[in-house]
């Protein structure tokens, strides 16, 4: 196993047992950093915005290519430093437990406090959601989020190592800040909006691949997993959520998008899978499953962090 490999073994057990930091955040700092920029660098103006993702994407990565730097001739400390930037980047443990929380609220009656819960999870209006439509956007924030926040950092992190880390997280992070469609931010967030999308293509579709074959293991079908995600996916607006949520709606036998509202805005996303409507037990179904995506996707970047890299040929002299 290489240490890259093992770093991201590490992290991902670190993030199992100890999940987000409660203070001192790395991301909540670059999210205060970005927001410090920003009154330098916005303008309404695509460009502004490009030149904003440059700046601070390209610092990340620079900061993951100097610590890969230092704990090249050291073995044991290029695996730390794999593992700290894996625990930092992934949030599969806090997303589970603010899952978790929302489902025992529902379970025990407490919609209003369901409804508030769910604001950590997801950006719509909450406030006259019922049981049935708090369900549902949980399990869509569970399903959109385990690819974002688990599969696809995992991916970058065993194919680019730290700076994949760092790069993919400071471009999701920006992409969460300014990259929904605004009036304010609808050109200045089109550059980091375009390039979460680009770097989630193949982590969305991993999760969805692993969704559907590990359906059965939570009692779905992963015929309907596939049937859903081929027929629905291209109604989402979203070009990875669509894919992966429609996994998930097929792969628990429910069904999934729908009106969401966020603030003066009303979206009607395609409608996922054929199932019959989320309810409250389907939030523990979706988050096992999410589980066992998470498991399944570190065994997948492991072993392409392993795969032996082929060596540079010796030039031959003329």
């Amino acid at each position: 196993m290489t240490g890259r490999a093992a770093g991201l073994l590490l992290g991902y057990a670190a993030d199992t047992v100890l999940g987000d930091p409660a203070r001192w955040h790395p991301v909540a700092g670059f999210g205060r950093l970005a927001t410090t920029l920003e009154r330098t660098t916005y303008d309404d103006r695509r460009v502004a915005g490009a030149a904003h993702v440059a700046v601070l994407v390209g610092g990340a990565v620079v900061l993951g290519v100097a610590a890969e730097r230092v704990g090249r001739e050291r073995p044991v400390l290029r695996v730390l430093i794999t593992s700290l930037a894996t625990w930092a980047v992934l949030g599969r443990t806090s997303l589970d437990r603010e899952a978790a929380a929302v489902g025992d609220d529902l379970a025990a009656g407490r919609l209003p406090d369901a409804r508030r819960r769910l604001t950590h999870l997801v950006g719509r209006d909450t406030s006259r959601l019922d049981e049935a439509e708090v369900a549902r956007a949980t399990i869509e924030s569970v399903a959109e989020n385990t690819s974002d926040a688990v599969v696809a950092p995992l991916l970058l992190g065993a194919v680019a190592g730290v700076p994949g880390l760092l790069g993919y997280r400071a471009v999701n992070t920006l992409d969460a800040m300014v990259g929904h469609r605004s009036p304010h931010y609808e050109q200045f967030g089109w550059a980091a909006a375009r390039l979460d999308d680009l770097l989630n293509l193949a982590g969305a579709r991993l999760t969805a691949t692993l969704a559907a074959v590990l359906a059965p293991t939570v009692g779905g079908s992963a015929g309907d997993a596939v049937r859903a995600w081929r027929r629905d996916a291209g109604g989402h607006p979203s070009p990875n959520a669509g894919p992966v949520e429609a996994s998930f709606a097929g792969a628990l036998g429910i069904r999934l998008g729908g009106v969401n509202v966020y603030g003066q805005r009303v979206e009607d996303r395609q409608v996922l899978g054929d199932g019959r409507p989320a309810a409250c037990g389907d939030v523990s179904g979706a988050r096992e499953l999410a589980r066992r995506v998470g498991l399944a996707a570190l065994a997948v970047a492991v072993l392409i962090a392993s795969a032996p890299r082929p060596r540079p040929r010796p030039r031959r002299g003329r």
